[in-house]
């Protein structure tokens, strides 16, 4: 994704004139799965992946984008009637109006953007539009900028106020502290965070996307979620200062095992599990002991396949394949029902291993996936 080419757009669109540029990145997570609604860790990255954005204040109080991906032009206003009907537009509407609750003060500005970060494959696309969105205006219009952290909740209230998705945080925290050559362990209870070197020499960081979407996606992850509540309540009966699974332990899944059913006991025991492997490849990473990084990955991709029961046919299939080729790490990223595997390589079995999962899994399922290499990136920044 070039500068130039955004840069010759906008020039094209808005009468030959310039802005300034602004990028943000896509993001991977590398373990911590459903960790996040359970009060636990998650430790996402910034990848090199990413939007690229020019804007120039217009002197009006109407916004005219131009995504250059689908060639598309919209204009709207800045108050919250002026609400676009086209759906990426609302995107820049959204971080728009959350800005301006935040007392910056966003006047009307032309803009155009474009992106290389895959959509549907689990890399975060809208949060790394809503992060480019709202840095750059807080860059151009903020006389009292906002911190980074409320630059991240900026992209995530426009989630929740103006697309309709319920996310939660980590995907426009990443985007917006992302750090080269850093993975970040976030907190998500208390939203403390800490960065953890990540620069695996002699290995390569993989997906390969099984390019399938299961529609009950929604209403398992909802099912799930009422495991875990269902296990807490259990709990605090005799564990009144448990607030999440996260602080709890086996023993105490085990004391009310025969209150909750086998499939309520399996997603919180998969939780904890889960929880604490963040931890185990925090510090194997602190050593750069990638061998038990990569193990990790495999117990936390059998966790989600077995006990909480979010793979497929297709990605379980994927996860094999890299067993059987020795890559290091393997497992599902993201919340499940299809999407990634993301794999930590050596760089010598790089070549058989991505060469075998294409043709095998051509094979079996009669398509071909998708790869993306990704490095550790930088997050939000102004380019030019």
């Amino acid at each position: 994704m070039e500068i130039e080419h955004v840069r010759n757009r906008f020039i094209k669109h808005f009468d030959g004139t310039t802005g300034s540029i602004y990028t943000s990145p896509g993001r991977i997570n590398l373990i911590g799965e459903h960790t996040d609604y359970n009060g636990g860790f998650v430790f996402p990255g910034a990848i090199d992946k990413g939007m690229i954005a020019e804007l120039k204040p217009n002197g009006t109080q109407t916004v005219r984008a131009y995504s250059i991906d689908l060639k598309d032009y919209v204009e709207f206003g800045l108050n919250e009637e002026d609400a676009p009907r086209t759906s990426w537009a609302r995107y820049l509407f959204g971080v728009c109006r959350e800005m301006i609750k935040r007392r910056v003060k966003v006047k009307g500005f032309n803009t155009a953007f474009s992106g290389n970060v895959p959509l549907g494959a689990g890399m975060s696309s809208s949060a790394a539009l809503e992060s480019t969105y709202a840095y750059a205006l807080n860059d151009m219009f903020g006389d009292n900028q906002i911190d980074k952290f409320e630059l991240a909740k900026v992209g995530q209230a426009t989630e929740h106020n103006y697309t309709g998705v319920n996310c939660g945080i980590m995907d426009q925290f990443a985007s917006v502290f992302g750090k080269k050559d850093n993975l970040i362990r976030l907190d998500c209870r208390s939203l403390e965070y800490q960065y953890f070197p990540f620069k695996p020499e002699g290995y390569r960081l993989v997906l390969i996307d099984s390019v399938v979407k299961h529609e009950l996606a929604s209403s398992a992850y909802n099912k799930r979620r009422q495991s875990c509540e269902t296990v807490i309540a259990a709990i605090q009966k005799n564990h009144p200062h448990v607030e999440f699974l996260r602080d709890s332990n086996m023993d105490m899944l085990q004391e009310v095992a025969h209150s909750i059913s086998q499939e309520d006991f399996m997603r919180a025991e998969y939780v904890i599990e889960e929880i604490q492997r963040v931890l185990d490849v925090c510090d194997a990473l602190e050593r750069n002991d990638y061998e038990t990084v990569g193990q990790k990955m495999y117990e936390t991709h059998y966790g989600l396949s077995k006990l909480y029961e979010v793979s497929c046919e297709e990605l379980d299939f994927l996860n094999n394949c890299a067993k059987k080729n020795q890559v290091t790490g393997s497992r599902i990223m993201g919340g499940g029902f299809g999407g990634c595997t993301i794999n930590l390589v050596k760089n010598e079995l790089y070549d058989t291993f991505i060469n075998d999962a294409i043709e095998s899994f051509k094979s079996k399922f009669n398509r071909i996936p998708k790869i993306y290499d990704v490095t550790i990136s930088d997050g939000a920044r102004k380019l030019i």
